[in-house]
């Protein structure tokens, strides 16, 4: 079981029910479980759909788009069923806080696909878990299974005259299905490669029906959407980003965890205060703001809201809230070749840029860093990426080009350093121990 943590400054909305039991169905319903899906069945589908626009909540995946929004786009008429599908496959590196809600309030999960599935008239869900969280399956199993012994879901559910279906499933361990077209395609048994778009899944999706794609974090709020009211929830966060969000802050840092904050909440103070501070006596170097795959931030670059227009802004993403702090012992050449070495493992080979370009850069990165750099590696280190940029069949190859890039902007005079055959500066040691959270 994970440790908890937290922090005055948090504010615990779909963090609330951890460490109190709620994955059992009784205590959950104690915490007022399930009564935001019988809110939904009386607002109807419209209604749900307004309250989820009213409240900002964007997708906590990384791709921040607003749920509202995406709902509506799916056809009140459709010839074939439509799903509604939860994305588990929890892989960015750097991320690990899916997994506390599925640890810790799964049925909160349930409820939010339910809900889901009545604001698009779905009659069937899907909760799909990342290969690597298997042992998260007894709980969701065990959760559903509960639910329908409680008559929440399967036939006439609530009275409400509506049949609600939910499966759980368990992926392989591939980075890649966390594309949630690649999700359909490994959901329906075939490998998970990425599908053409469009059509979009909110038109075409799962088994060619229309399809509601959303993360745990995304699902897990919505009941207290419905709950609580959207302009309540839009107030807790920033114009156009409502709500909180769970932040895993790790790497560098005194009290590494998963903070709830709300969004809008200073860069600087969730470094220096949340998370107290870099220890030994060490200084910011650099900062990973959402997940590996997210442009890097410079010390001097951290005074900034962490919202998704902010970010945006700032040239970044808010991505999937994976914080890695970085002290002035990482060497910078050697954190860009365990990032490309991630990314060249997981790409699934489909196109050409990403399966040549990933490869490309961990054999030159490697070389750099061993003290085989040549001048010109640098400029084609950015080269490569900058060419992978938009042009891969799905967004696995911007994640892979997108820090490689940053890094070579920022920190170009550690590649330099590395030059005619010298010594990493910051010493092999320092550089294998760094963020282990990225050698998974």
């Amino acid at each position: 079981m994970a440790e908890l943590v937290s922090h005055p400054d948090e504010k615990k909305v779909v963090s609330a029910r951890f460490g109190k039991g709620a994955a059992n169905i009784d205590r959950y319903l104690e915490l007022d479980g399930y009564k935001a899906v019988q809110k939904a069945i009386a607002l109807g589908p419209d209604g749900i759909v307004n309250e989820m626009k009213t409240s900002s909540l964007r997708g906590r995946g990384g791709a921040g788009f607003p749920t509202g929004m995406k709902w509506s786009f799916v056809p009140k008429e459709s010839a074939k069923p439509k799903y509604v599908l939860c994305n588990g496959d929890e892989s960015e590196p750097g991320t690990c806080k899916d997994r506390l809600i599925l640890e810790h309030d799964p049925h909160a999960v349930i409820e939010g696909v339910m809900i889901a599935a009545l604001s698009i008239g779905a009659k069937t869900g899907f909760i799909y878990i990342r290969g690597e969280y298997r042992y998260l399956v007894n709980i969701m199993r065990k959760a559903i299974a509960d639910a329908y012994a409680k008559g929440f879901l399967g036939k006439n559910i609530f009275g409400s005259g509506v049949d609600l279906d939910v499966h759980w499933h368990t992926g392989a361990g591939a980075y890649e299905v966390g594309e949630e077209s690649a999700l359909m395609e490994s959901l329906e048994g075939k490998r998970g490669i990425p599908r053409i778009r469009p059509p979009f899944p909110a038109v075409v999706g799962l088994w060619g029906g229309p399809t509601v794609i959303n993360n745990v974090e995304t699902l897990a709020s919505v009941p207290h959407v419905i709950f609580g009211g959207g302009q309540w929830y839009a107030d807790l966060g920033t114009p156009k980003n409502g709500g909180t969000r769970l932040f895993c802050l790790s790497g560098h840092v005194s009290k590494p965890g998963v903070y709830e904050l709300p969004l809008g909440y200073p860069l600087r103070k969730m470094i220096y205060e949340v998370a107290g501070g870099i220890p030994n006596g060490q200084k910011l170097k650099a900062v990973v703001p959402g997940g590996s795959s997210t442009p890097m931030l410079k010390a001097d670059e951290i005074d900034l809201p962490m919202d998704f227009d902010s970010c945006a802004k700032a040239g970044t993403f808010l991505g999937s809230g994976g914080v890695v702090v970085l002290d002035d012992t990482t060497c910078m050449v050697k954190f860009a070749q365990r990032v490309i070495k991630f990314y060249q493992h997981e790409s699934c080979g489909w196109c050409i840029p990403c399966r040549e370009g990933t490869d490309w850069l961990k054999k030159t990165l490697t070389r750099f860093h061993a003290g085989g750099g040549l001048k010109k590696d640098i400029d084609n280190i950015q080269y490569l990426a900058e060419n992978m940029l938009g042009r891969t069949f799905c967004p696995l190859g911007d994640a892979a080009a997108m820090p490689i890039i940053s890094i070579v902007k920022k920190w170009r005079n550690e590649f330099e350093d590395h030059l005619e055959g010298r010594p990493c500066p910051y010493g092999e040691k320092t550089a294998e121990q760094l963020l282990p959270v990225l050698s998974r």
